[in-house]
């Protein structure tokens, strides 16, 4: 990975974010998914820096930033979010997430509305990841529900808190990628995965999981490109529902063959950088 001026924001309860900053013009901030790392932006990062100052934020204990004691939640990673963008004086960001980074998204418009953002770019995440026992099966699929019960969930928050080997958790994320995704790669994003202790991954997984960010994306009217997978843990039909709730918003599905899974920025970059710039340059 290339050499990136990277900085850090003190929050004001002493915990510290790192994030990479490269390039100059309107500004763009990206946010990783859980347990991701700003660094795995790198394709993004590249281009997008031509003509666009880009923020890639490590969330929480992620990445380079601090481990922090507590504080593993959704809510909290807004919080975080929230102030990082005032102590950086960024105005008019587009926010671009993938996954969870979506998650950290909804939830900051939910607590502090559009402030400093102005569009939003949504990589592959749930309205819902974990269904309630009264939607129907039809429904967990519109919605995109990864799974069925919270006893799916239980299960696979067990084992992402009893597994800190590369070698195991490549076992765990092997099904976010398509069958092209190489070896070496894999392991180097399990390593930078595990940069984020397994404990406090399973909190915010779990936190996470259970959110329903359903009634936020509803009323969400800002200028939005959504982009899922075939191939992806999500349903593709989440995606396309995401979208229609809002005039505002237009979305993109991969197919398999095109890299079309849940990390498709990784896969397939060029596509992906494609449609992002063509929905900047909007």
């Amino acid at each position: 990975m290339s050499d990136y001026e990277r900085g850090t924001l003190t929050l004001s309860n002493g915990d510290h974010l790192s994030y990479i900053k490269q390039g100059s013009g309107p500004v763009v901030v990206l946010l990783p998914g859980w347990s991701q790392s700003a660094a795995q932006w790198k394709h993004q990062i590249d281009d997008l820096a031509q003509d666009h100052t880009i923020y890639a934020v490590d969330l929480r204990g992620h990445g380079d930033s601090s481990n922090a004691s507590g504080g593993y939640r959704i809510a909290r990673l807004a919080a975080d979010l929230h102030e990082a963008l005032e102590l950086a004086d960024l105005d008019d960001v587009t926010l671009m997430g993938h996954s969870m980074g979506c998650s950290v998204m909804w939830a900051y418009l939910e607590h502090y509305g559009t402030d400093r953002i102005s569009r939003l770019v949504i990589a592959d995440q749930a309205p819902m990841v974990t269904g309630k026992p009264w939607l129907t099966d039809e429904e967990k699929v519109t919605y995109g529900c990864l799974f069925p019960d919270a006893a799916s969930l239980e299960g696979f928050v067990s084992a992402v808190n009893a597994t800190d080997t590369v070698e195991g958790h490549k076992e765990i994320i092997r099904g976010m990628f398509t069958a092209d995704i190489d070896e070496d790669t894999l392991a180097w994003i399990a390593e930078e995965n595990l940069k984020l202790p397994r404990g406090y991954a399973a909190d915010l997984l779990w936190d996470h999981c259970l959110q329903d960010w359903r009634d936020v994306i509803t009323e969400t009217r800002l200028p939005t490109l959504v982009i899922g997978a075939e191939k992806s843990i999500f349903s593709a039909e989440s995606q396309r529902w995401i979208a229609a709730q809002n005039p505002n918003a237009s979305v993109v599905i991969f197919e398999e063959s095109d890299g079309g899974s849940h990390f498709m920025f990784f896969e397939n970059p060029d596509r992906f950088n494609r449609h992002v710039r063509e929905f900047l340059s909007a």
